[in-house]
């Protein structure tokens, strides 16, 4: 088993599987069983969507890191965001979160970073770049993961190997995104 799984955590298990069921939510799709890779969740329009992914990441039991703004680390619940994976990050300050990432990928054996392309809940006119300047400059794919409100389900996508060509390889991840609804659609980037 790669070292992306944590061990069996029941309790945690319990929980993530139970708050999907309450939702009534379900996983279509597997994550591919590699050390490293960037997982994209789109589309990023509600609060919900983080409760979706914390409940998918146990019940998948997936090691995997996360950039969330500071002020969510913040006491009391800033202990618990980090030891689910939270890293912090301060978007005032111009610091090289891309570089940052891209040594995260080379000083570890195993790897996951989770990333929402749209950096935001609130409506945005283009994806921010910096999953893919980061899976470009470590050389590992892009794995995307669809969140469909209509469908109540979470669908992972097969890993996308960035070319190096931004725009076409943007349109083909955009393709995988379009047909799944998130919980604000008017909120959704498809791309148009």
């Amino acid at each position: 088993m790669y070292g992306n799984y944590l061990p069996p955590n029941p309790l945690a298990e319990w929980i993530g599987r139970t708050a999907l069921k309450l939702m009534g939510w379900r996983i279509e799709g597997e994550l591919p069983r590699l050390d490293k890779f960037v997982a994209i969740g789109a589309h990023h329009t509600s609060n919900w969507d983080f409760v979706i992914f914390i409940a998918l990441k146990f019940v998948l039991r997936l090691n995997a890191r996360w950039f969330g703004k500071h002020s969510i680390f913040r006491w009391p619940f800033g202990g618990l965001m980090r030891s689910w994976g939270g890293i912090p990050i301060q978007r005032h300050l111009s610091l090289n979160m891309v570089e940052q990432a891209i040594q995260g990928f080379r000083d570890n054996r195993e790897f996951i970073l989770v990333l929402s392309p749209e950096g935001t809940r609130k409506k945005v006119e283009r994806w921010k770049m910096g999953f893919y300047h980061i899976a470009l400059g470590a050389g590992v794919p892009i794995v995307p993961g669809a969140l469909d409100f209509a469908n109540r389900r979470v669908v992972i996508g097969a890993p996308f190997q960035p070319t190096g060509d931004a725009e076409a390889d943007l349109q083909a991840l955009l393709a995988f995104f379009r047909p799944y609804v998130p919980k604000k659609p008017e909120y959704a980037f498809y791309g148009d």
